[in-house]
């Protein structure tokens, strides 16, 4: 799978040597506007002959309307140096939709989402052609680096037939205007780091279950710490039973591909400000176990590690961008199978730690690997524990596809959602409401998995999880069932299948955490 290669570059874009020329519209009552930075672009269409400047009418009389994902194509006929114009919808600016009421800081978010979606729909439009010049750059640089890489992403492993196109080679991004260029060169190579982690989840999760399951997935992510210079622990199904990781033996149980468990750790170079757990569910695949799921879209689980890859992908992001962070990621890996050694409803399991939980539902199988996980993973002493996964239905039926639901310790929680939003990933902070948690009590052991109705159901999940949480610990649980896996046609930046939500979340939250403490 190739990756776009990018330049900074300065200039008019109306000269610049490239295959395509890609412009922003903004949508408006009036009809569409060109976005900012395409000027010169404009005016070159207008001295070719045009009449108000040309393009934005021969855009309209195309059909542009500058709404959000939009891709319209024009041949330049010769007016400016590329042969193609690729106007692409950036939708309403934020301070028309939101009527003035955002914090400037909220806007710039909207506005660089919009960037990053346009990019991205520019870049998956203009799949097969070799160079590209973006003035989508000079709105946000790092937004349209990230767009461009992300919507140029195509997982074809298991392409045979010759018949899937190539990506966008290489783009060039024209630098803002008044950028200094060291600066302009950071934001560009961190875009491209942040944006490369996204794809190595998207990667992960898009790999087939027959060849992802726990040995193979835990041989993978070790290549990547590897790679990236992070220590590397890889605990065996003898090891799991030696030192009583009950929750993943117990799921991992039914399944001739045994479980294991991962830890990768950066360290932060010299003085690293503070330690971070990461946590991530690792289900290669879900059947249910005995409670078995339905038939229909059972295709999906192989999306059931999407948390576990993102926590992969983020420990080596952090080391690639050198963050003075202690960061160490505590990855499960299990199958959930049906088979006469699985688990059952009415077990009770010892956990990792010693607490005790009854089983009254095999396929609520992520809460009990990552208890273990989360109570391996905070006998480290960390100032912050973050864990991820697509943990319940329940998320989706409440915030939708694209909504992670944000749980935790409140401060924390709250911060978490905040990134979410402002990357554009998306996340909202839930409660975790005390009366929820009794109707986890269990006549046998300390606690169920599941409790008896299905209200509030991802509140519940994140009341278990809670259980395992060291006192005083800051933590948040990010529940991604729905925005980890996209079931529909592709938008934005964000293709059909895995989306490696929520790498840039955790890579904004260390970074903040780096930078604030």
């Amino acid at each position: 799978m190739s990756t776009p290669e990018f330049s900074l570059v300065t200039g008019s874009a109306a000269t610049a040597d490239a295959d395509a020329l890609i412009v922003g519209l903004r949508s408006g009552e009036d009809g569409p506007s060109l976005a900012g930075g395409a000027d010169d672009v404009d005016a070159a269409f207008a001295e070719s002959g045009g009449v108000d400047g040309g393009l934005l009418e021969l855009l309209a009389l195309a059909g542009a309307t500058g709404k959000a994902d939009e891709v319209v194509k024009l041949p330049s006929r010769g007016a400016v140096a590329a042969p193609l114009v690729v106007a692409v919808g950036l939708g309403a600016a934020p301070s028309d939709r939101q009527r003035g009421s955002a914090a400037p800081s909220q806007a710039d978010a909207a506005t660089a989402e919009q960037v990053r979606r346009a990019s991205g729909s520019a870049a998956r439009a203009l799949a097969g052609t070799e160079r590209a010049v973006s003035t989508l750059s000079r709105l946000d640089l790092a937004a349209a680096a990230e767009g461009a890489l992300l919507g140029a992403y195509a997982f074809t492993e298991y392409k045979s037939n010759g018949a899937a196109k190539k990506p966008l080679r290489r783009v060039d991004l024209l630098a803002p205007a008044g950028a200094d260029a060291s600066d302009a060169e950071s934001t560009l190579a961190r875009a491209v780091a942040v944006a490369g982690a996204v794809r190595t989840a998207r990667n992960l999760i898009n790999t087939p279950p027959n060849d992802l399951y726990p040995a193979s997935f835990a041989a993978r992510a070790a290549e990547i710490g590897a790679g990236a210079g992070l220590e590397v622990e890889v605990l065996d199904e003898a090891q799991l039973a030696e030192a009583g990781y009950g929750g993943v033996l117990g799921v991992g149980g039914g399944s001739s591909r045994l479980p294991r468990l991962v830890r990768l750790r950066w360290s932060g170079g010299d003085s690293p400000r503070a330690t971070v757990a990461l946590v991530g569910k690792g289900v290669t695949f879900d059947t249910g176990g005995i409670s078995i799921k339905p038939a229909a879209n059972m295709d999906h689980m192989t999306s059931d590690m999407s948390g576990a890859a993102a926590v992969i992908a983020t420990v080596a992001l952090a080391a690639e961008l050198k963050l003075p962070l202690a960061v160490t990621a505590t990855v499960p890996m299990v199958e959930n199978m049906p088979s006469g050694t699985s688990y059952r409803p009415g077990d009770v399991l010892t956990m990792y730690g010693g607490k005790t939980v009854e089983v009254l539902n095999t396929d609520a199988e992520g809460r009990l690997i990552l208890a273990d996980a989360i109570v391996r993973a905070a006998e480290d002493s960390p100032d912050y524990l973050i864990e991820t996964s697509t943990l319940t239905g329940a998320q989706v039926v409440s915030l939708g596809n694209r909504t992670a639901g944000v749980m935790g310790s409140d401060d924390f929680r709250d911060r978490v959602a905040g990134h979410a939003r402002a990357t554009g990933e998306g996340g909202w902070p839930m409660p975790l409401p005390e009366e929820l948690r009794a109707d986890l009590d269990s006549r046998l052991a300390d606690l169920a998995n599941v409790t008896g109705h299905r209200w509030g159901g991802m509140l519940s999940a994140g009341l278990f999880l809670r259980e395992f949480v060291a006192d005083g610990l800051p933590w948040a649980h990010i529940d991604i069932a729905g925005p980890s896996f996209n079931t529909g046609g592709p938008w934005g930046y964000t293709p059909k299948g895995g989306t490696g939500v929520p790498v840039r979340t955790l890579a904004a939250v260390l970074t903040d955490i780096a930078e604030n403490g």
